[in-house]
């Protein structure tokens, strides 16, 4: 018998899966539409940029680094483009040392060039393209480039490179680039700058290149470029060009700077010259000197041997981290700061025996039978070291340095350079710092007397003599030095001008200033120590000799200059401001192991406050005379709209055929062409980093200006503490 259907049932199981099946087609299509308006309409701005960065790739474009001037607006940093040799090691099919080798037949890669790639490699990722070879060649490119194909992961670009045109010349203050390390690039990732350096390889390294780094860098452009899925790019859409970094002029006179290097010839030493006016900085010499040019590609080990092995040390920047006794140049300080603190008159008087004994030991005056009756006024011009033992004995070691250190003596001058000492001012609190044993940290009377003369402890860098003088020429006023003089505002393409901050101002007593100020003239007039160099001159100044002892001469040794080793000589000092009535010009020099300051720096001192107040350049036999060297010829090119380069301000145009020296001197400057882009070629040399013979000078034999004690009791002149501050600079 059939069962009966139940249609009723069957119906209704119909209607529950139609049902069902009709809500599930419905949630499915409501889950669809939900997701496209999502993705289309609510995160649509989110995938729509997302999407476009997938098609348009950004190529950064680095910016062309800004020039550096002197002055007038003599190019001293400049740039050029060639053509490089670049490997992407990601890239690259087969092994690296096969492609390298496979090139080795198109192009001329040497093994310096490939140990340097290898060392750039090492410090990089693989994914970036470093140079192999640099400054190709037309025929190089071209022979490259017909067989590129054969070369995948390897190109060759177009790059601006930096050049030092005066080579060696101010290599110390403009410093140099190089390519960033693992930590740079670490420092600038970490910054607010770090897309600025987007394509970038090279930073500033020391000098201006390093201190203005921010301003020479400009701002990186970029190119906004499609590409395809495999992500070759297919075309430019947008350029945003590269802001170019701004311009620096300096306040040097490079034919100041180069006349000076000239007159060094082969010997060692630093010179500094300051505007007192506004404490811009007109000359930073620091000698022997070095071509930056060949750290801008990566210096060969050769090279770098040979630089960093010399015992000249031409790495060594004198003017901020070599530290020296200032000897008898320290002097002035100590007069102006005994008056003011009631330690003596100027009226006060003494007869010089020759001597200044003390607990029973002997401290010698250069002349042995002493100079007679001695003011203070006699005492600056002749030099008499018995009056300043007394003075530093009755003044006390913390007097004389919470006064002296005013005059930036001890402490940073903050200069706008990097990498400044603050050399030694010794005090009791120092002592006790700079020693480890007790005995050693106690402060003896007898360690004062040899800071009177500026021996002992003492040590100062250049640049802080220079800017004590300067504050003295000034009367009081102490600018932090600036050898920056004006910026390239990019909007308005004008210099604008940049002020030295004032550090400190010192109250002097008008009437003990021209005590101290006439002693200083007195010095280069007849009678005064430093009367031979500046005899003849048409103009006044105020001028201070020193001779710094290296070594200690024993109680009853003489110094004879023909038994003692040539790095063991006396280091010659001289400060100098001129036009004494109303300075411009602040200039302190040490010539190392060369005898009487008289003798050896203030004849070069002369010259170069001949040329810069009267504009009177020596002829070459003259230099030869001072420095032993015969000067070599360099040529001066001026920048002006060629360049890009906007007027600047007070700029002194290039100088007519013999305006600068006697006819015949290869040192003065050339005839130039009219206009301010015209090339100018000068005659000044280029010091070579040599070893210099101290008899070639004429050393002068002289008595020590003092004895040599024993410590703890007394200051030996060569001491320096156990503990060594590297903010104290190199004690030269």
């Amino acid at each position: 018998m059939n069962e009966l259907r139940n249609i009723e049932r069957e119906l209704f199981r119909f209607r529950r899966r139609l049902i069902l099946a009709a809500g599930v087609v419905v949630l499915s299509f409501a889950l669809l539409i939900g997701r496209w308006l999502w993705l289309q309409v609510v995160r649509h701005r989110q995938f729509s940029t997302q999407a476009q960065d997938n098609r348009i790739a950004l190529v950064p474009i680095p910016p062309q680094r800004g020039l550096i001037l002197d002055r007038n607006g003599i190019i001293l940093a400049s740039n050029y483009a060639a053509y490089t040799l670049e490997i992407t090691a990601s890239k690259v099919k087969g092994t690296l040392q096969q492609t390298i080798d496979a090139l080795k037949a198109i192009v001329p890669i040497t093994p310096f060039d490939e140990r340097r790639f290898n060392n750039l490699l090492a410090q990089s990722r693989r994914f970036e393209s470093l140079p192999i070879l640099n400054k190709l060649t037309d025929d190089q490119v071209a022979r490259f480039v017909a067989q590129r194909f054969r070369f995948p992961g390897v190109n060759v670009r177009a790059r601006l490179f930096r050049s030092y045109p005066l080579g060696a010349l101010g290599c110390h203050l403009l410093g140099y680039i190089g390519r960033i390390n693992q930590t740079e690039q670490q420092r600038i990732d970490d910054s607010d700058d770090a897309s600025n350096y987007l394509g970038t390889d090279h930073i500033g390294k020391l000098g201006v290149e390093q201190a203005y780094e921010k301003e020479l860098h400009g701002v990186t452009g970029y190119e906004e470029v499609e590409v395809n899925a495999t992500g070759r790019p297919v075309r430019k859409i947008k350029t945003v060009p590269a802001t170019p970094g701004q311009n620096l002029v300096l306040g040097v006179d490079i034919r100041l700077q180069k006349l000076i290097e000239d007159l060094y010839g082969k010997r060692r030493g630093a010179c500094v010259a300051i505007d007192p006016r506004n404490g811009e900085v007109l000359t930073f010499v620091s000698m022997p000197t070095f071509d930056p040019n060949l750290f801008v590609d990566g210096i060969d080990q050769a090279n770098w041997d040979a630089l960093n092995t010399s015992p000249d040390r031409p790495l060594l920047n004198r003017v901020l981290r070599g530290t020296f006794p200032p000897g008898s140049t320290y002097k002035p300080y100590l007069a102006m700061g005994a008056l003011t603190d009631g330690i003596r008159t100027a009226q006060w008087s003494f007869r010089d025996p020759g001597f200044f004994m003390f607990a029973g030991h002997r401290f010698r005056d250069d002349v042995p039978g002493g100079h007679g009756v001695v003011d203070m006024h006699k005492a600056i011009a002749v030099s008499c070291d018995v009056y300043f033992y007394m003075v530093a004995h009755d003044w006390g070691v913390d007097g004389m340095a919470n006064y002296t250190t005013k005059y930036s003596f001890g402490q940073a001058t903050g200069i706008d350079l990097k990498g400044e000492a603050k050399g030694v001012l010794p005090s009791k609190a120092w002592k006790r710092k700079a020693f480890r044993s007790p005995a050693q940290k106690v402060w003896y009377p007898g360690d004062t007397i040899s800071l009177g003369i500026g021996q002992g402890y003492n040590t100062f860098t250049p640049l802080q003599m220079a800017t004590a003088l300067s504050t003295l020429a000034n009367q009081g006023t102490r600018y932090a030095p600036r050898v920056v003089r004006a910026i390239e505002d990019m909007e308005s393409r004008r210099f604008t001008p940049v002020q030295a901050p004032v550090a400190e101002r010192i109250d002097m007593n008008p009437a003990y200033w021209q005590v101290v100020h006439g002693g200083m003239m007195a010095v280069n007039q007849p009678g005064g120590t430093g009367a031979d160099a500046f005899k003849g001159a048409p103009y006044t100044s105020a001028g201070k000799t020193g001779t710094a002892q290296v070594f200690t001469v024993g109680q009853n040794q003489t110094y004879d200059v023909k038994d003692v080793a040539h790095h063991l000589r006396d280091h010659a000092l001289y400060v100098v401001y001129a036009p004494a009535e109303n300075p411009v010009i602040a200039l302190a020099m040490i010539v190392e192991n060369a005898g009487f300051g008289g003798a050896a720096a203030a004849p070069i001192a002369r010259k170069a406050l001949d040329y810069h107040l009267l504009g009177l350049y020596p002829t070459d036999d003259e230099i030869e005379k001072i420095s032993g060297t015969r000067p070599q010829p360099v040529q001066f090119v001026y920048a002006g709209e060629r360049e890009g380069v906007p007027p600047i301000p007070g700029a002194k145009p290039p100088p007519a055929p013999a305006a600068s020296a006697p006819q015949g001197a290869a040192s003065a400057a050339a005839a130039a062409a009219p206009g301010p882009s015209a090339p100018a070629a000068s005659a000044a040399a280029k010091a070579s980093p040599t070893a210099f013979d101290a008899d070639a000078l004429g050393n002068a034999l002289r008595v020590a200006c003092t004895a040599g004690l024993r410590a703890p009791l007394f200051t030996r002149f060569g001491a320096r503490p156990d503990v060594t501050d590297e903010s104290e600079g190199v004690r030269l």
